[in-house]
């Protein structure tokens, strides 16, 4: 019976998932030729579309049920390229190759900070004590949010036009500290944590779909929005955390 199914080979649900990976490794490598073109934002476009795609491909695999192995070996390596790789280097070609120390220094932080930040959810993915999983949240900045982060000075510039927000001065420090927000322990919400009631459900579906509109007609601005709310979570969290560790200390007592 097994080898009479191995002899069929897979099923498109089965690839499904993978190839919504695929895809956005593509986008990612490809917001790298559009940041050595110097179209930033083409560049920045690429990035936004392959982190849409990285939030796609873990449910559809889910809802398709077609989890493996692979998959995830290919995701931790689609977000590396994407969210790590492709932003320090289109952050470099955009503003730090002017800084005359530590601009390539500093990008390499952010490629590298994210590298880091996946191995150690690959190595803790099957560990039992993981106390921020378990309560709904993620340990430091996730890949996609933090290469959103990183793009918030590119963001400003391409809203204003004003150079202040492409000097190396402003850009150098801001790189680093999203760096290091990735590979930090500050527990941060995940998907797996926002809850929305059921009567909100209706405003919950209309707001989304403002919010496409809003993408449409104002993209850089509403990008910029919500990379600046996530960014005005992260102490919320940091408390939301802390909460519920003293809620279950309490409970163990």
């Amino acid at each position: 019976m097994s080898v009479e199914r191995r002899d069929r080979g897979l099923s498109f649900r089965a690839m499904m998932p993978n190839a919504i990976t695929a895809l956005a490794l593509c986008f990612g490598l490809t917001g790298i030729r559009f940041g050595f073109a110097g179209d930033w934002a083409m560049a920045i476009a690429s990035i936004v579309l392959a982190g849409v795609l990285d939030g796609l491909d873990g449910r559809v695999a889910r809802l398709l049920k077609a989890q493996s192995k692979f998959g995830a070996e290919l995701d931790s390596l689609s977000d590396n390229i994407a969210f790590g790789t492709a932003p320090a280097l289109i952050i470099f070609f955009w503003a730090l190759q002017e800084a005359p120390r530590f601009g390539w220094t500093v990008s390499l932080a952010l490629a590298v900070c994210c590298a880091l930040r996946l191995a150690r959810y690959n190595a803790r993915i099957e560990a039992a004590d993981q106390p921020h999983k378990l309560a709904g949240f993620n340990t430091g900045v996730p890949a996609p949010a933090g290469a959103g982060l990183a793009f918030i000075p590119t963001l400003l510039w391409l809203i204003t036009d004003a150079e202040l927000f492409r000097s190396w001065q402003l850009v150098m420090p801001w790189t680093l500290f999203v760096a290091l927000l990735m590979i930090s322990s500050l527990p941060t919400y995940s998907w797996a944590s926002i809850r929305i009631r059921r009567s909100w459900r209706i405003f919950a579906l209309a707001g989304v779909a403002l919010l496409g509109a809003a993408l449409i007609n104002e993209p850089w601005i509403t990008l910029l929005v919500i990379c600046l709310s996530y960014l005005a979570t992260l102490p919320f969290s940091f408390m939301s955390y802390q909460r519920v560790k003293q809620r279950r200390a309490t409970a163990a007592d």
